[in-house]
């Protein structure tokens, strides 16, 4: 083959193969999306603490939820949000969170622990899976003022009354031992923050 001809084809071979990168990184671009995005943050009413403290009951947020306190509203959790899809307004859909919750009957000496835990909109319920089982239980009801917005694709839901679910009371007080937990109790607070991944 002459040496011009076999610089035509190894142009051709280079030319065609800075098409096939630069197609290839389009692909890539145009696939290429940001993880959801938010959290949803329980603050913890004090008198609820106090009484269940009282009654040898403690919750404890576990990784990857962050645990935190202020002297002036006390205790709270942060569980980052992992997955989902949801419109909080249309209420529908499932918000996945990361992270578990751990109660202990410190009278009984007896635990439950939840993992999986979501927001449902379908249920209007904060739902955990019992470690060893597969059914998401309902484990805590936003109520009281319930206010949803929205910002770009941003949705936001606060509630100023978390209550109980009647469905995790008797779970809870099942494992536990306890009669503590009662359905529609006050626990704290909500703040719900949920961007899709896009």
């Amino acid at each position: 083959m002459a040496r011009i001809s076999i610089r035509i084809a190894v142009t051709a071979v280079a030319a065609a193969a800075l098409a096939v990168t630069a197609l290839g990184d389009t692909a890539l671009a145009s696939t290429t999306s940001t993880a959801p995005a938010g959290s949803l943050v329980i603050q913890e009413d004090t008198t609820f603490l106090q009484q269940s403290a009282q009654n040898g009951i403690i919750a404890i947020a576990l990784p990857n939820a962050t645990p935190g306190f202020s002297t002036t509203s006390g205790f709270s959790a942060s569980f980052p949000v992992t997955g989902g899809s949801a419109n909080l307004g249309g209420y529908y859909g499932n918000i996945q969170v990361g992270g578990g919750l751990l109660l202990v009957n410190l009278k009984t000496g007896r635990t439950v622990i939840f993992n999986n835990l979501a927001f449902s909109a379908d249920n209007w319920a904060i739902t955990g899976v019992p470690l060893g089982e597969s059914a998401p239980v309902n484990l805590l009801d936003p109520a009281g003022n319930n206010v949803v917005t929205k910002t770009g694709a941003t949705q936001n839901l606060t509630a100023d009354d978390l209550e109980i679910d009647p469905a995790g009371a008797s779970y809870v007080d099942t494992k536990l031992a306890t009669t503590f937990f009662q359905g529609g109790q006050h626990t704290g607070t909500l703040a719900l923050t949920f961007t899709p991944a896009g």
